[in-house]
């Protein structure tokens, strides 16, 4: 797409690490069969390729023709060429690259982020671009991935309308996004328009520090059932004292089960608490005997003050479909979660459920990896396989498995 400028963050992705010389690359398979290949418009055919790392100079040198700021750097193409969950391809025409497009997949949810797209300027307005957009939506379809996500300057009317007029719908703005402060509109498409998900309205909010993904997690909870309620940053730490564990891994404690819960009835809501073990929950997660017995005394604390409050608590789990049945009758779900599976880290971490449909659990992660380029979208409605969801949903050694609904008062008794 001719002056179009990259769906990208302002900022390069940092760190990049130091790419896998060119002998430990593994060789990409084939393209699938509807990989839309070659472009014919009276001059000689465009043929649609993956990318290599004997691309990288053309690849730079399409990034100077085209952008004036906010460019991918010759080492960062060499590490995306050579990383396991992007896809890069360029549009050849008389044997040299003249487009690409470059594609981020997440790691454990079903969704593809288009990163950037670029055209030489002197082969714009020829349906490159819009071939691009093609190649690059069948490569995320043969990796099972059920939507596509990007982000577009707001003042880039002709590719907002491009990718509009190819079923892009807009889902919000960034504000100061790119270099020189503009905003960014976020755009996203189904790629298997069979699905027809069951989304509730649950406002995003990001956690502003290590340790707040529960707080967080609530947080966004309660202004779904009552959109009034302010979020900030006063409230995430108010309801992180309230519901601390006091320690955990290493550094600040996180939110347990019964804390989140106690901080959500304590302002006005309803709640049941699922837990598959009696114990201290994530006690195994630090060494010392004395801060095991510090979270004992607050587990205990917190324990009792839910019977007196009459909060119920279920020692079991839940499924999937049961997790949806609560969902459908005004509940909001938050679910423990190993990160293992998304961030590659070992550390338990809370989201909140946002819909379901039949292939899908949809949730808000608080957090963004940044380190790794991604941006609040794509932490915003995250589509996890069932499968997935269940093998993520639980924590430790012990396979710690942890859920708090939160109602409003009316919707359960």
């Amino acid at each position: 797409m001719e002056g179009v400028v990259p769906p990208r963050p302002r900022n390069d992705p940092s760190p990049m690490p130091t790419p896998a010389p060119t002998s430990a690359v593994t060789p990409v398979p084939d393209l699938p069969a509807a990989f839309p290949r070659r472009v014919q418009d009276g001059r000689p055919p465009c043929e649609i390729r993956r990318a290599s790392l004997a691309d990288v100079p053309a690849l730079v040198a399409i990034e100077q023709a085209t952008f004036k700021g906010d460019r991918i750097t010759r080492r960062q193409f060499r590490y995306l060429l050579t990383r396991g969950n992007s896809e890069t391809l360029v549009c050849e025409r008389d044997g040299r690259p003249v487009a690409y497009v470059l594609v981020l997949f997440s790691k454990a949810t079903s969704t593809a982020r288009m990163y950037s797209i670029a055209v030489m300027p002197e082969h714009g307005g020829q349906g490159i671009g819009r071939a691009l957009v093609g190649a690059a939506e069948a490569a995320a379809q043969s990796r099972e991935r059920a939507y596509m996500r990007l982000e577009i300057r707001r003042d880039n009317a002709p590719s907002r309308g491009l990718f509009e007029s190819l079923g892009y719908r807009e889902l919000g703005v960034y504000e100061d996004y790119y270099e020189d402060h503009m905003q960014a509109v976020r755009y996203e498409k189904s790629l298997a328009p069979q699905l027809n998900p069951d989304l509730g309205r649950v406002p995003y909010y990001e956690q502003t520090l290590d340790f707040t993904c529960g707080a967080s997690s609530l947080m966004m909870a309660m202004k779904a059932l009552s959109p009034s309620l302010p979020l900030d940053r006063t409230l995430e730490l108010r309801i992180w004292r309230e519901a601390t564990t006091i320690f955990m891994t290493s550094g600040h404690g996180g939110c347990g089960p019964y804390g989140l819960a106690l901080s959500a009835l304590s302002r006005g809501f309803r709640v049941e608490v699922f837990v598959n073990d009696e114990g201290v929950p994530l006690v195994d997660s630090v060494r010392s005997p004395e801060k095991k017995e510090v979270m004992r005394l607050v587990h205990e604390d917190f324990i009792g003050e839910c019977r007196r409050r009459g909060i119920p608590i279920q020692h079991g789990t839940l499924s999937v479909a049961e997790l949806r049945e609560r969902f459908r009758g005004g509940g909001i779900p938050l679910v423990l979660i190993s990160s293992y599976r998304i961030y590659e880290e070992k550390f338990p971490h809370w989201v909140v459920v946002t819909g379901f449909d039949d292939h899908f659990v949809y949730a808000h992660d608080p957090y963004v990896d940044y380190a790794d380029g991604e941006r609040q979208v794509d932490s915003i409605n995250m589509p996890i396989p069932h499968r997935e969801f269940a093998h993520m949903a639980r924590y430790g050694r012990a396979g710690l498995q942890a859920v708090v609904i939160v109602y409003r008062n009316e919707d359960h008794g």
